[in-house]
């Protein structure tokens, strides 16, 4: 499948930009500025002033860019300075006290959590709070070939470094009437810590069984293949190196207009939209206790027309604990993240907005942060 900018994404770049002038001129009922991310209207930004550190996850990046620039047109004495730098990274810029937010792939660890907590003073609790569903986009270079099917096996074996050629016959047998090259695959991960490579090796760690022997982590383990920083980088290499793959959250494959495999679980080859990505985060369950929304995905699922590589990025934050400097403008800005504006947002850039039960509990405990 071949994305290609078109009238469709002209389109959608339009409505992003005609929220922002809505939520740069409309007001609420107290007389403050306020905004809509939805036809109806439905959902407004409740100013609050100051200004707030974030980092963490460059999946997220795209979405961030589009919520933060929306809040401070309607807020213009608030500035959320969110810096991309990856999950790792983000986290631990949470755990020294650094940032008043988190944005990370994949929920904090058992030790991350006790680091985290002891920022939030004695007592309380850093949580875990999906914000944004990201597809993991395995994109593309090949001349000529814009079909390509992958399942969990052969994507292990391109990812080891055990399948090497675009004809491999392992290639060709789940590709067939497909003319591939007998070019040497050039394959590309993260070489950060990344949230998005940890769920990209637990969805090979599940789903393709003995073929991938490595666990999942945020930091690559397999060997070969070639390593860049951030999931701007990793699109930027894909797109300038002929025969190569790699993976790579779907939004930056979208703006790019790139090649992106369909995907087989076994339940048939599926496409990667928005609408297929929704339903692979659906069958999600939330493991977290308490006020903590950690989610379990389910990267095995075979149900037709569920794309199963997928992602959600937590905002890490304390639930009790953050400074008065930071806690107000923290708490306004993730409830109009989590609002029916904010998630209305997300499709356009080619993310997935969370399913309605997940986000009304979001919504709650976003409600309750102080």
């Amino acid at each position: 499948m071949k994305i290609k900018r078109n009238g469709s994404l002209t389109a959608a770049a339009a409505a992003v930009a005609g929220m922002l002038a809505l939520a740069a001129c409309g007001s609420n009922s107290n007389g403050s500025p306020a905004a809509s991310g939805s036809a109806s209207s439905s959902a407004k930004i409740a100013c609050q002033s100051g200004s707030i550190k974030a980092s963490g996850s460059t999946a997220q990046k795209n979405a961030m860019t589009t919520w933060v620039n929306a809040f401070q047109s309607a807020c213009p004495g608030a500035t959320i300075n969110y810096q991309a730098s990856g999950s790792g990274a983000g986290i631990q810029d949470f755990i020294n006290n650094i940032t008043a937010f988190a944005g990370s792939d994949s929920a904090l660890t058992p030790a991350q959590t006790t680091q985290a907590s002891a920022r939030c003073g004695s007592g309380n609790t850093a949580i875990n709070i999906p914000m944004v569903g990201g597809p993991i986009a395995v994109a593309y270079n090949l001349s000529g070939v814009s079909k390509l099917i992958m399942t969990p096996q052969v994507l292990a074996g391109i990812f080891a470094n055990k399948i090497t050629k675009w004809n491999d016959p392992a290639i060709a047998a789940i590709n067939p009437g497909v003319t591939l090259p007998s070019a040497t695959i050039v394959s590309f991960h993260r070489s950060d810590s990344s949230g998005t490579t940890d769920n990209f090796t637990k969805y090979l760690t599940t789903a393709a069984g003995s073929s991938w022997t490595y666990s999942h982590s945020k930091v690559w383990a397999a060997p070969g293949g070639q390593g860049a920083k951030g999931s701007d980088q990793v699109a930027a290499s894909i797109k300038s190196t002929p025969n190569s793959i790699g993976y790579v959250e779907y939004s930056f494959a979208l703006s790019g207009g790139m090649s992106v495999a369909q995907v087989d679980n076994g339940g048939g080859p599926v496409t990667l939209n928005t609408a297929s990505a929704a339903a692979g985060i659906a069958s999600a369950t939330v493991v977290g206790t308490g006020n903590d929304l950690t989610l379990k995905l389910d990267y095995a699922t075979k149900s037709p027309g569920a794309y199963p590589i997928v992602l959600v990025t937590y905002e890490i934050t304390c639930y009790k604990g953050l400074p008065s400097s930071e806690l107000p403008l923290t708490k306004a800005f993730l409830t109009w993240t989590s609002s029916a504006g904010g998630q209305g947002t997300l499709a356009i850039q080619g993310y997935a907005p969370l399913p309605p039960a997940l986000i009304g509990k979001v919504q709650t405990v976003v409600a309750g942060l102080s």
